[in-house]
């Protein structure tokens, strides 16, 4: 079996150790330079020759660095550690920056998911491990290379089921469009708690970047709520369900998103009494949050030892769907 070297890029440091510490081994020295234009460069400081690479990068922006620049340097290095002899290189991207916009809603509307992914193939990577994407078959279908998806449900509902006990409780989505995801979610946390759980939508309308819709298609009085979702942005489609469970008799309402990007007045969202706690995974740090609002209001569960197994299963040439049981 070829030797594995683990990297992870400036940014993702913090998560690629806590990958290391799972798999029992150490990240790979690497070396990022800036320069005075604004270029950069980065490659391996470890020989790679004949090696298995996994490179860790999640491409959220933050204060350092956009997505696009996170997403070049990425591109960068991949085709110095092909240049470099690697044997094959695997992409850990636990949060994959443009793949929202996975289809066209306008015209002459970019498809960028598939232009991510051809970038990506470019530069020769040879796959890519990535979890909880906005629209899994936009995601599967651009990538020509396998593309490996994981997904944190089952870790949310293990959660949950510590939360709720015998609490009345009710999976919302909020809007139709995360029927499929809340609906798989709520089949895995009835699974954690032993009972049947009801299934629920909020009615969401977007026009000119405005949203709009305040039907909510559930029977959630008496009831605690969870509103599942991929990721939380503004916070706005959050904070409008929450209300609306709240003034139809909800106990108490929870958020659960793998991808806490937290921008603009999502704090706000977060800190309002209408959301009990949101819960979120480790691929963005919640650095835009106060950290008082963090302790007090947000629950983070790392993923990062289910991206561990996954690299163990890799490349031991093992099953990934595997790690999706429930």
């Amino acid at each position: 079996m070829r030797q594995i070297s683990l990297f992870a890029l400036d940014g993702s440091r913090e998560f690629g150790e806590r990958i290391a510490g799972h798999l029992g081994i150490a990240l790979d020295d690497h070396e990022e330079r800036a320069f005075e234009d604004g270029e950069h460069k980065a490659r391996p400081l470890a020989s790679v020759r004949g090696r298995d690479v996994f490179v860790v990068h999640s491409l959220y922006g933050d204060a350092d660095q956009n997505p696009n620049d996170k997403l070049c340097k990425l591109l960068f290095f991949i085709g110095a550690l092909r240049d470099a002899s690697a044997a094959r290189v695997t992409a850990v991207v636990p949060y994959l920056a443009y793949a929202r916009k996975d289809r066209k809603t306008q015209t002459r509307d970019p498809v960028t998911t598939r232009y991510v992914a051809a970038l990506l193939e470019a530069v020769g990577v040879d796959r890519i491990l990535t979890i909880d994407v906005h629209n899994l078959a936009a995601f599967q279908n651009a990538f020509r290379c396998p593309a490996d998806h994981l997904e944190a449900r089952p870790l949310f509902a293990r959660h949950f089921a510590g939360v709720l006990g015998d609490e009345p409780a009710v999976v919302l989505s909020p809007d139709v469009g995360g029927m499929k995801r809340a609906e798989a979610f709520r089949q895995t946390l009835a699974g954690a708690l032993g009972r049947d759980l009801e299934l629920g939508f909020m009615e969401k309308k977007r026009a000119l970047g405005r949203v709009s819709g305040q039907t909510l298609f559930a029977q959630v009085e008496g009831r605690a709520v969870v509103i599942v979702d991929d990721l939380i942005s503004t916070g706005t489609t959050m904070g409008r369900a929450a209300r609306s469970c709240l003034d139809q008799g909800a106990t108490r309402v929870f958020a659960a998103a793998t991808h806490g990007l937290f921008v603009g007045d999502a704090h706000e969202v977060v800190a309002a009494p209408s959301l009990a706690k949101t819960v979120v995974a480790d691929t963005v740090p919640p650095f835009r949050l106060d950290p008082g609002l963090v302790a007090q209001k947000l629950v983070v569960r790392s993923v990062a030892p289910l991206f561990a197994d996954a690299i163990k299963a890799i490349h031991g040439g093992g099953s990934i769907v595997a790690l999706l049981g429930d």
